[in-house]
């Protein structure tokens, strides 16, 4: 594999912004050092003026292959997903079939070393009749264990007591939960199909995906995993009311209880969806604005562990039928960095928050194997950004499968323009530089 130089970085890595330059060989991360030559180097990269991250790990998405390849593919998405500085994902096992055996689960990363451009790991699903199957899960090898505690696209729900306790009481590795109260759900659903019928609107979504339903079901999840020692990772937090489930008073490395947030429940709330409707129909759904500030406020002092992008592409025809009818989901994987380089643009957040919580932290609450940071030694997994360039998101410029996004019109101050898979330069100021460069996550379990 070719030498790499980057120089003249504004490195942003571990709490420190520092000019330095990074040399690459062999995949991996060979010197940090200002001053580096470039004597036997293949390529050189001047990065001069602009910000050098770890690359993101989004640890949900949905790429909808196998099954679902309509909406999306594993190779269509993680070129999106590159395109806008991620470079590793972790994918949901609610595809088709659904991922709840472990020959299913190979079959998804059998595609993935095939097509994929990011770095990759695939959650393994839990049903109600799985168990054995889950616990054959190798940790070192796969990121986690998936349990949808509320229903959701593609109805994997996990809702008999005993199978709940089993599965947090046996499991030797990560459950990461989707947290919504079914019965709380069932009962609004019918209440709003009374008053509305079928000209219910979008902006009903919260009030039937409620706070209340977030807060009974993440309470349980949080009950369990005390009860059993299990390691839990509740997935996309909403409101303000489930953050005192969490703590800040000890490091990331000693919790076992851990959290995310999606970028969409930072960015918008329910005012959205009079303009959005079924655009930012999503579970759990965007709330109003005073759980977004909330949100924010527990993000900066690390009640909230991780920022993702739930993913979840639907084809456009599908998002325009009734409310109804029209399922849950958005396309976000290409523009997470961008948004909140935005927010640290309008003083909201330190780009050192930003990487921390989108890089650092999903790799020390996943334990992945050298990846997440820039240290030497360590993966070059890289992203450079220019936060003087703006990128106005366009039809033209949309590389999800869909062809759609809900930030269609909306100019972000910065770009990312350069972004390194496993040591090899993909993505170039727009263009793609390779086929696939992903490589399958190791956990250091």
């Amino acid at each position: 594999m070719s030498k790499i130089l980057i120089r003249n970085a504004r490195l942003v890595n571990e709490n420190q912004i520092t000019e330095t330059d990074v040399l690459i060989e062999n995949g991996l991360i060979a010197r940090i050092q200002a001053g580096l030559s470039d004597e036997g180097i293949s390529q050189v990269i001047d990065a001069r003026g602009q910000y050098l991250l770890p690359g993101v790990i989004d640890d949900q998405v949905h790429f909808r292959e196998p099954g679902l390849t309509h909406k999306a593919t594993i190779q269509s998405e993680s070129r999106a997903a590159v395109a806008g500085g991620v470079t590793t994902f972790m994918e949901m096992p609610n595809t088709v079939p659904n991922a709840l055996t472990q020959e299913l689960l190979a079959d998804k990363y059998e595609i993935a070393a095939r097509t994929s451009m990011a770095n990759y790991s695939f959650f393994m699903g839990a049903s109600n009749d799985n168990l054995d199957e889950v616990l054959r899960t190798d940790p070192k090898s796969v990121c986690g264990i998936k349990v949808f505690m509320g229903s959701s696209t593609g109805n994997m729900l996990v809702d008999k007591e005993q199978v709940l306790e089993d599965l947090f009481r046996q499991s030797p590795m990560l459950v990461a939960t989707h947290c919504e109260d079914e019965a709380t759900i069932r009962a609004n659903t019918e209440r709003y199909r009374n008053l509305y019928g079928d000209s219910a609107p979008a902006a009903i979504h919260p009030l039937i995906r409620s706070e209340e339903a977030c807060l009974l079901s993440s309470s349980l999840a949080v009950n369990l995993a005390k009860r059993h020692n299990a390691r839990l990772h509740i997935l996309h937090i909403t409101t303000a009311d489930e953050l005192s489930l969490f703590r800040n008073d000890i490091p990331l490395s000693e919790k076992r209880i851990t959290s995310e947030v999606c970028v969409h429940h930072l960015w918008f709330d329910s005012r959205d969806y009079l303009t959005l409707g079924n655009q930012i129909k999503c579970n759990p759904a965007i709330k109003a604005a005073h759980h977004k500030e909330a949100l924010l406020t527990a993000l900066l002092d690390d009640r909230l562990d991780i920022i993702a992008t739930d993913h979840a592409p639907h084809t456009w025809s599908e998002k325009q039928q009734s409310y109804w009818q029209a399922p849950s989901g958005l396309p976000l994987v290409q523009h997470p960095l961008l948004l909140m380089l935005d927010f640290v643009a309008q003083g909201k957040l330190p780009i050192e928050t930003v990487v921390r919580k989108m890089s650092h932290a999903p790799a020390d609450c996943f334990q992945i194997d050298r990846r997440g940071y820039v240290r030497e030694g360590y993966w070059a997994d890289l992203v450079l950004v220019d936060t003087q360039q703006p990128t106005t998101v366009k039809k033209e410029n949309i590389l999800y499968q869909c062809g759609w996004s809900p930030l269609l019109g909306h100019t972000f101050g910065s770009t990312v323009t350069h972004t390194l898979v496993s040591g090899e330069l993909v993505y170039q100021e727009g263009r793609f530089l390779a086929d696939r460069a992903g490589e399958r996550l190791a956990f250091s379990r």
